[in-house]
């Protein structure tokens, strides 16, 4: 991917923990670089098909002028998302800010915190068979809908499935959602039990009947397993009740360890 690069941009602001940093001020230096598809800009030699840098330097002024943040980290992570909000074509971004006159008693040249922060495509799936089952699914989307840290979603019609694996219990109603998200996948996880948790969602049985579930089936391409989180969904292709409605929207969506599309899955699954 192409880069639009920025360095040293010199901005005076009032962050960090003490209070005479907020009130007197220093230099902060950024350095920064825009992960776009420059290709239509430069055959076009047209500035509307890449970012005005120019612009870029102005927002991060006022990100950086217009808050008093006590920590580098809150302003590299404020300046990344409002690039990445404000600029669709910015895929990701890296962003340096560097602090050259912090509080140190010691001989130093400057601390900086490097970040890098982009918009990661995800696909989620959601079922429920307690209460106001197609309330609580289509409230869900909604609010993915309005997530600052969401963009581009697109969801599946709902349908109507058994249950699986604890079967003593109603049908259910279940959907799925592609999606981009800045969120980190541990980040949308929160987000994702947010959700649940404001569907008043309880955990007393395994498989057992809930309000709302929300899994992330898929995150990017990656692989991820730790005690808190799975990437892919271990089960996923087990399960017609996440690979239809998947079908619906990301046919196309290739599992990173078996290499198959969830078309491919779901057919498999059918045959069994």
């Amino acid at each position: 991917m192409d880069k639009i690069c920025i360095e040293e941009l010199r901005i005076f602001a009032h962050h960090g923990v003490f209070e005479h940093e907020n009130i007197n001020g220093q230099n902060f230096y950024v350095n920064s670089a825009l992960y776009v598809d420059t290709e239509k800009a430069g055959m076009n030699d047209d500035l509307e098909s890449s970012v005005d840098y120019s612009k870029v330097c102005e927002l991060l002024e006022k990100v950086m002028t217009e808050n008093t943040f006590k920590l580098i980290e809150t302003v590299a992570q404020k300046a990344a998302e409002t690039i990445l909000m404000e600029y669709p074509i910015v895929s990701a971004v890296d962003l340096e800010i560097r602090k050259p006159e912090a509080p140190i008693d010691m001989d130093f040249s400057s601390v900086s915190v490097k970040i890098h922060r982009g918009w990661h495509r995800v696909l989620l799936s959601l079922g429920s068979n307690m209460g106001d089952s197609r309330g609580y699914l289509e409230n869900a989307f909604e609010k993915l809908r309005e997530c600052p840290y969401i963009r581009n979603v697109k969801c599946s019609e709902l349908i109507i499935t058994k249950p699986y694996g604890y079967t003593e219990q109603a049908d259910f109603v279940n959907g799925a959602v592609i999606c981009e998200t800045m969120l980190s996948p541990h980040g949308l996880l929160e987000l994702t039990q947010s959700l649940e948790n404001s569907a008043d969602r309880r955990r007393e049985i395994h498989w057992g009947p809930r309000t709302l579930d929300v899994d992330i089936v898929f995150y990017d391409d990656e692989v991820i397993s730790d005690p808190d989180l799975i990437i892919p969904h271990p089960d996923m292709h087990n399960r017609e009740f996440v690979l239809a409605p998947a079908a619906e929207i990301a046919s196309y969506y290739r599992h990173p360890i078996s290499g198959k599309t969830v078309s491919q899955l779901l057919a498999e699954l059918a045959k069994q």
